[in-house]
């Protein structure tokens, strides 16, 4: 709702459906993100929303629909599927369909890469899902904690969770470590303040806090890692996924059932990296999972294929990619 959703201060979209006789048989929506193309400086549009049943004339008329939106709007690239932006649920399924979706993230069909492609969109890039069973934590990390520990006090850096009675100070105070640590992601665009703390009001009702970590150095933020329960887990029993008027008692009472969690986010700022925070962030997310005998799993998703880093860091914490992600662009102009 544009009146309520913060992300429409500088942004705008039109969504469209397709219709056959009385029936909804697909669906799109077109997005111009001024924050988007102001960061880019390119003249960049995004689709999202996609669904389609399995015709292609159906899946065209939508795309059709949305680059023309984009066109009209002055735009010469096309950009997705992103719902609406990379900073919320994006990329398109290709791999991995036997799994389920854990929570933030997307599923589709498989024959949508068929139809987007053989409408001229092409790869961007890839985007990554790691499964990491608690079971399988490294022995030499686990060993290594308290060393990380005390490397990093020597460096002046205190590790502490978010404080929920303080929780508003402490997103406004994340804002600039999430825009300065992603900032080099494929299709990032900044959020606004108002953006980040809507997103995060949403995100506190799953929250554990004991999953949120925040590093310091002098009292000012310097890395975060964002793992929440896969409340999904809960909600493939919720009928046609309602929370209202009885999921959501399922949602409240039934945490217990969570088999696994979702590392959404896991970023420290520049002038800081190298220093074994990451390691240390997913070292204590492994301690959590094991003094959780209900938690078997994690996913930290999404990462960029080509971030060899991170990738390097995941395999050798014993992290398996079990779903991979797409992210298309085509030219507007021919």
């Amino acid at each position: 709702d544009p009146k309520k959703n913060p992300f429409f201060e500088n942004a705008k979209a039109q969504l469209f459906l397709a219709v056959e006789g009385d029936k909804v048989v697909g669906r799109i929506g077109a997005c111009r993100d001024e924050m988007l193309i102001n960061f880019t400086k390119e003249k960049v549009g995004v689709f999202g929303f996609f669904e389609s049943i399995q015709e292609y004339s159906v899946a065209r008329m939508l795309l059709d629909a949305a680059s023309q939106w984009l066109k009209d709007q002055g735009l010469e690239i096309m950009e997705g599927p992103y719902n609406f932006s990379t900073n919320h649920p994006a990329g398109l399924l290709i791999d991995g369909f036997q799994y389920p979706p854990s929570v933030m993230m997307t599923y589709n069909k498989d024959y949508y890469q068929l139809f987007l492609e053989r409408y001229g969109l092409t790869k961007k890039t890839d985007v990554l899902a790691y499964q990491l069973r608690a079971a399988d934590f490294p022995e030499r990390l686990k060993q290594a904690l308290p060393l990380l520990e005390k490397r990093l006090a020597s460096k002046g850096i205190t590790v502490r969770n978010v404080n929920m009675k303080n929780f508003k100070a402490d997103v406004k105070n994340l804002l600039s470590v999430y825009n300065e640590a992603w900032s080099d992601n494929l299709g990032f665009a900044p959020f606004t303040e108002k953006e980040f703390l809507h997103i995060a009001k949403d995100l506190k009702l799953i929250m554990d806090p004991s999953l949120v970590f925040i590093a310091e150095k002098d009292g000012k933020p310097v890395g975060l890692a964002l793992t929440v329960p896969n409340v999904n887990d809960i909600q493939i029993d919720v009928k046609r996924g309602r929370l209202l008027p009885t999921g959501i008692f399922k949602l409240l009472f039934n945490k217990s059932k969570i088999k696994s969690v979702r590392v959404i986010s896991l970023g420290v700022v520049e002038a800081y990296r190298k220093l074994g925070i990451d390691a240390y962030f997913y070292a204590k997310s492994y301690v959590y999972m094991q003094s959780h005998k209900n938690i078997e799993t994690g996913e930290a998703s999404w990462i960029l294929e080509n971030n060899p880093e991170m990738n390097q860091a995941l395999l050798k914490m014993g992290g398996v990619v079990n779903k991979r992600y797409r992210f298309y662009r085509m030219n507007l102009n021919g």
